[in-house]
């Protein structure tokens, strides 16, 4: 295989020539905001939702956008071209750019971008088969969790902590209300209902999530987006993961006990298909 081949700030090289300056807003203070977009058969996945989010992160911490919808679109596709592979996971970086160390906003610094792609990894045959584990740990994070930030720390040790105990990932409760997971969304299923957090400050509004909340709708299964406290979610029939990279993962065990039966749910498979059908249709479009 090629050697990966990135853009950074204008320019297309390999992985290995990516270099930043130690002054970089993104290096000294986590100053950025990012997406992750999967990309399958060359075809970015809903790109334009994606492009809406980010734009959205941006303006909200009043980083101004270097490019046009176009122009992201090309810089994504160019690098997607340029590595080899089969279905692709495109990571894009915008920080403040380049500064001398000061908390205050400089009023001279370009936005530094970087993309890359990496090979887009399938979830495990045996999770979708059998699930994963999960924890429920108190949501410790910041209060804009909407943006998606390159400030990572407080999910590092909340997915740290899950993995620590077995799990794959971490279920978080502000009080007694489920947010989001450490990298994911939620989404429980009691008695045939689909239902995940609303949209807040408290949980990024997923790209996923979204979809599938669009695929219930259109195939006529009943969904809600309503809170869900934390006895709802230990009661909860079938628990969902979904991101872009883990696309709908069930969750099996949670916090050691059965979730249900214990086995993938009916509704879990009936939404997984729907998805694979919606990615295939992406893949054979003009």
């Amino acid at each position: 295989m090629a050697p990966a081949t990135v853009y950074l700030n204008g320019d297309y090289l390999p992985l290995e020539q990516a270099c930043v300056p130690v002054l970089d807003r993104g290096f000294i203070f986590g100053d950025g905001v990012y997406e992750v977009i999967p990309v399958y058969g060359r075809k970015a996945f809903r790109l334009e939702h994606h492009l809406q989010r980010l734009k959205n992160s941006m303006q909200a911490v009043r980083l101004n956008n270097p490019h046009t919808d176009e122009e992201w679109s090309e810089i994504i596709n160019n690098v997607v071209e340029r590595n080899d592979g089969g279905d692709q996971s495109i990571y894009l970086q915008i920080t403040r750019g380049v500064a001398n160390r000061d908390h205050r906003f400089p009023g001279d610094a370009v936005p530094t971008v970087f993309v890359m792609s990496n090979l887009f990894v399938m979830v495990p045959t045996e999770q979708l088969e059998h699930g994963v584990s999960a924890i429920t740990l108190d949501d410790i994070r910041w209060q804009y969790c909407s943006i998606k930030s390159i400030a990572l720390l407080p999910n590092i040790l909340l997915r740290q902590q899950a993995v620590e105990q077995g799990a794959a990932e971490a279920i978080l409760l502000r009080g007694n209300e489920v947010t989001e997971g450490a990298a994911s969304n939620v989404f429980i299923v009691k008695d045939g209902v689909i239902i995940t957090p609303p949209k807040t400050d408290c949980l990024l509004p997923g790209i996923t999530r979204d979809l599938i909340v669009e695929q219930a709708h259109e195939h006529a299964m009943p969904v809600e987006e309503a809170i869900i406290k934390q006895q709802e979610l230990l009661a909860a029939d079938e628990i969902w993961l979904t991101s872009s990279t883990k696309e709908i993962l069930p969750v099996t065990r949670l916090n050691d006990q059965n979730v249900g039966t214990g086995i993938p749910g009916p509704v879990w498979k009936q939404m997984y298909g729907l998805y694979q059908d919606y990615k295939q249709t992406l893949r054979e479009a003009d």
